[in-house]
């Protein structure tokens, strides 16, 4: 195997943003596994990579649970035999619920594949890096805005990405000896079809409901190639890409 191949491995795979970031990268000729719950989004975005002129290959993952990751990153090794990118995208918002009538098993859903799922994936990317040869590799985490501020009953998904702003600091940290970059990007308001009510409106601080605006998410895709790109000598430890007049910046 050359080791110029460049290879990436995406979670959350199958739609929305880990879907156009892997699109964006087959264009730069990386080479890609594709990570999610179910397989036929990912064989689609797949098809799509492929018609780019690159390998890719799907495996159908549950990020929250340990040894389904550590099939995944199995798969990773023995089909490219290096990783070169992990993108920890795979993410889940939960019920829109008042924080006192949460259930446990709707706060571990989100922190078990938000939290946890991200950590399981970060330990076997460095299992690979720090010994492949040439050595290292980058770790991109799909932050969000909500790693800055939540939206009105939310905790679990904003818990889950003030966290993962601790584990980037901490993995860009711990990288280091390994030549391991780790940065996070923190997205505002793309259009996704989770995205898609907000032109009917969404729940504002002030108890109001009120539309929001969206951004193209070409412009995340954008982002996240001119991260993963760059030296691993250079990093971005934190990209804040958003919509220009989300009610995100200020009072309300």
């Amino acid at each position: 195997m050359s080791t110029t191949q460049k290879v990436a491995l995406i979670t959350g795979a199958g739609s929305g943003i880990g879907r156009a970031a892997a699109l964006a990268l087959a264009a730069d000729g990386w080479s890609l596994a594709l990570a999610g719950r179910r397989i036929e989004p990912l064989q689609e975005t797949a098809r799509g990579t492929r018609e780019r002129g690159v390998q890719a290959i799907a495996v159908a993952t549950d990020v929250g649970d340990p040894e389904s990751v550590r099939n995944l990153f199995a798969k990773v090794r023995e089909v490219f035999g290096r990783l070169d990118l992990l993108f920890n995208n795979a993410g889940t918002g939960g019920p829109p619920r008042l924080l006192e009538e949460l259930t446990y098993e709707q706060w571990k859903g989100v922190v078990d594949t938000n939290l946890t799922g991200a950590f399981l994936c970060t330990q076997e990317a460095f299992k690979i890096m720090k010994e492949q040869t040439p050595r290292g590799g980058r770790i991109i985490n799909n932050g969000s805005v909500s790693a800055h501020a939540p939206r009105p009953n939310s905790a679990p998904y904003t818990a889950t990405k003030h966290a993962l702003t601790g584990l980037t600091k901490s993995t860009s940290l711990d990288g280091r000896k390994y030549d391991i970059a780790c940065g996070q990007i923190d997205i505002g308001n793309a259009a996704t079809e989770m995205t898609a009510r907000m032109s009917k409106g969404v729940p504002q601080a002030n108890g109001t409901i009120m539309p929001e605006p969206t951004m193209d998410m070409r412009h995340v895709a954008e982002a996240i190639r001119y991260m993963a790109n760059l030296p691993l000598d250079a990093n971005v430890q934190f990209m804040t890409v958003m919509a220009t007049k989300m009610p995100l910046v200020g009072r309300g």
